[in-house]
């Protein structure tokens, strides 16, 4: 009997992916992204209320975050991926019809609410239904590639922003900013979720994945602090997700300041910056090859961002965001494989709420980031506040250096469980 195999991913899968991608595309293709910090100036807004608005949508993320995990754990995943744009978008749209200092901040509370509705839902949706297809060995390639559908829409975002802004002014901005918000809740609505089944259908490798059980809000929220907490694979996970994810993503507020002081016009900072753009969406499509990596080559990997992110900031001309590029790439690549190193070692229920919990540990690590950069830039300027804050980079590289010696890959739970 002739046996016909499909190497082509299944239909179900297929559709999982395309969806996130879309998802994730559409959450970024927000035309407020590159001019509401200009929008708040021409409203009068002061430096220091633009920061204290910052400080607002941190905050409001961090608070969020771990409870809205748990909430993902007891209800459906899938209706907080469909309410979260929908909470941004009003956010939005409360910024241009009411400009104003109030408005701005209950629009970041809104903002800040609805990423932590996203935040460790998505990734344990996609994680569990992969699981349950069979197919939980590409998770970090699909995760690659649905980061790299966000940045898309970013840098689209940029594009089209400028020639929206001159026909209709912030209104049309912001209109364009809810219909995207629209357009993503209705994709969220076809997202897969089966998690009564998956228990049942995946088996008990090292505990209960993904069931809903019958554990309430509370004791959803206390059994993932407890993993974290008890669990030394698990918070080493967590922690790495952290010290990875947040490094770049703090710098990345400050590659403008960083441009502007190697000598090149204010007209040329975009070219820059869509360089580095460039060098994330191209590190999100390497996960494939990425998951092949042991723990050297992982610690190889930071090493390649702590010294390409040094040296690039240290030239000190526009040559180095040839070498910043390499930076960002290679930091979206460790994140990537760092997140799916976690998913691979998170067992019961709370799955979206230990993931929260990495996603605040990011944001606190994000704001004392920021604090560091302020100080070492204002006394030494960015280049050298660059290159400082590399330096986490290199640590984690060389502590994962110093554990014993394993044989199995970075995210070899990922391949394990994909074989099953």
């Amino acid at each position: 009997m002739i046996r016909i195999v499909s190497h082509g991913p299944d239909p179900a899968v297929r559709r999982l992916t395309l969806t996130l991608y879309g998802y994730a595309f559409l959450s970024d293709l927000v035309l407020l992204y590159p001019l509401y910090v200009v929008f708040f100036a021409d409203t009068g807004l002061s430096v220091g209320q633009i920061s204290s608005l910052f400080v607002i949508w941190s905050a409001a993320g961090i608070l969020v975050e771990v409870p809205s995990g748990a909430w993902a754990d007891v209800v459906s995943r899938r209706l907080l991926l469909c309410l979260a744009p929908l909470v941004t978008a009003g956010g939005y749209a409360l910024w241009v019809l009411a400009p104003s200092y109030p408005a701005f901040a209950f629009g970041f509370l809104l903002w800040g609410a609805g990423g932590a509705l996203v935040s460790g839902a998505l990734e344990a949706l996609v994680w569990t239904e992969l699981d349950r297809l069979g197919a939980a060995g590409r998770y970090a390639r699909v995760l690659g590639r649905a980061r790299t559908a966000g940045v898309l829409g970013v840098v689209l975002s940029g594009v089209l922003a400028g020639p929206v802004l001159a026909a209709g002014g912030y209104p049309a901005i912001g209109a364009a900013s809810v219909l995207a918000g629209l357009l993503a809740t209705a994709v969220a609505a076809r997202f897969p979720e089966h998690r009564r089944s998956t228990a049942a259908s995946v088996g008990p490798p090292s505990g209960p994945d993904d069931d809903d059980g019958d554990a309430g809000w509370w004791e959803t929220l206390r059994a993932g602090v407890t993993q974290v907490r008890t669990h030394p694979p698990v918070r080493g996970a967590v922690l790495l997700v952290a010290v990875v994810a947040a490094d770049w993503g703090a710098l990345d507020e400050f590659t403008p300041l960083l441009a502007l002081d190697t000598g090149v016009g204010a007209q040329v900072v975009p070219l820059l910056l869509l360089l580095l753009w460039a060098g994330v969406t191209v590190g999100g499509l390497l996960a494939p090859v990425g998951e092949r990596l042991g723990g050297r080559g992982y610690a190889g990997l930071l090493t390649v961002v702590a010294v390409a992110l040094a040296g690039g900031a240290l030239l000190r001309h526009p040559a180095g965001f040839v070498l910043l590029a390499v930076a960002f790439g290679a930091a979206q690549l460790a994140t990537v494989l760092a997140d799916a190193r976690l998913q691979a070692r998170i067992t019961g229920s709370s799955r979206a709420t230990v993931t929260s919990l990495a996603g605040m540990a990011t944001d606190v690590l994000i704001i004392v980031t920021y604090g560091a950069y302020g100080l070492v830039a204002t006394a030494a300027g960015n280049a050298v506040a660059f290159a400082v804050t590399a330096g986490p980079y290199l640590i984690v590289a060389l502590a994962l250096l110093r554990r014993r010696r394993r044989p199995a890959a970075v995210t070899t739970g990922v391949a394990a469980r994909g074989r099953r």
